[in-house]
């Protein structure tokens, strides 16, 4: 069981418009780049980039360097956390 902190964490982690459309995003493209999302959400990368980061620290996101790229993957926290979400 999770303590309390660590469900805090998710939620704040989660808790803006853009972020809920990114972890939506990324399950539907597992290693998505910051550009592919921008594009999709059609946003500014800076913002979005700012975004993914604030996923990654909430432990919701996983990032992957591969070359220049750095692909986003949900983490186990992020999938579950999804899953709660579709409930509502």
């Amino acid at each position: 069981m999770k303590t309390a902190k660590q469900l805090e964490r998710y939620f704040k982690g989660a808790a803006n418009h853009w972020r809920i459309s990114i972890l939506l995003i990324v399950a539907k493209d597992e290693g998505i780049t910051v550009d592919g999302i921008t594009q999709r959400l059609n946003g500014n990368f800076k913002t979005i980039s700012q975004h993914t980061k604030s996923l990654v620290q909430a432990g919701l996101l996983n990032k992957k360097y591969q070359s220049q790229m750095v692909r986003h993957s949900l983490s186990p926290y992020g999938k579950a956390f999804l899953n709660f979400m579709k409930i509502f």
